[in-house]
């Protein structure tokens, strides 16, 4: 519970402010003091509400981000089907190359591989993490296993269709090797620009940008919860509404910080 507190302010509201505040400066100019204090203002009217009002806005919100987003996908797929099986073929190949292997022996490589491995898992699905059983431990079902079911399916949805999707549109549009000033373009910059190839420059950015914005924002509220049900339970209901307004103020420190703070944070 004392780590699910830490994370709340790091994982939580910090990387995804500043996730959202960069990507609508650099995609439509928003100054990120006034997206800080939009995305306070907003996540306070959800949070106080509780957990029936962040179930209602988080689900008016995941499905239609999520059938937009993969909606988008298979277009930048279907558009370059005839690069498909290629793209595959160069995944499987650099995995298994004997250059791939020399680096996984590597001290350094391994490290890394485990950190950034371990760090992409926790963002993508939560799996293994154990922050994800609060909220399906609120749910009111008369069958534990069909929640269980939703709850797998969740990562199902994440890992092996969002994230799949996402890394051949990087593979099959070519960008995957792009630079900036000598340094490899990665994240959400590098995704925006597979899409801006796959579909246009006008669409593509903009699709990617909504879209982590409204992923971003409901993993606000998720861990908002997660961390009221912790400090709950370490000290009590009086802490409640404390946690509620510097977990609100921490999403407007997180919008304005650099992007290496928040995340060493």
């Amino acid at each position: 519970m004392v780590f699910v507190e830490v994370a709340a302010f790091g994982i939580g509201n910090g990387v995804q402010a500043n996730g959202v505040a960069q990507v609508l400066e650099t995609n439509f100019g928003f100054n990120p003091s006034i997206t800080g204090v939009v995305l306070m203002v907003l996540t306070g009217a959800v949070v106080l509400g509780g957990i029936t009002r962040i179930g209602a806005v988080a689900g008016a919100l995941v499905p239609f981000m999520a059938v937009s987003y993969i909606a988008a996908g298979l277009i930048v797929l279907l558009i370059n089907a005839d690069q498909l099986g290629s793209a595959l073929g160069l995944v499987f190949t650099h995995a298994f190359t004997p250059s791939a292997a020399e680096g996984g022996f590597a001290g350094a490589a391994v490290w890394a591989a485990i950190r950034f491995g371990v760090e992409r898992g926790v963002f993508s699905n939560e799996a293994g993490l154990g922050s994800a059983p609060i909220a399906h431990a609120a749910a009111r079902t008369n069958e534990p296993v069909q929640q269980g079911m939703i709850a797998m399916l969740g990562t199902f949805i994440d890992t092996l269709v969002i994230c799949t999707m996402t890394g051949l549109a990087i593979v099959i549009t070519g960008v995957w090797e792009s630079e900036v000033n000598g340094a490899p373009v990665t994240g959400a910059p590098l995704t925006q620009l597979a899409f801006a190839q796959g579909l246009s420059a006008t669409w593509g950015p903009p699709i990617v940008a909504v879209c982590l914005a409204m992923f971003a924002f409901s993993t606000i509220l998720g861990w908002s919860y997660y961390g009221e049900k912790s400090i709950e339970y370490l000290m009590g209901e009086r802490a409640i509404m404390p946690y509620r307004v510097l977990f609100i103020f921490g999403i407007f420190f997180g919008a304005l910080r650099s992007l290496d703070f928040v995340w060493t944070v």
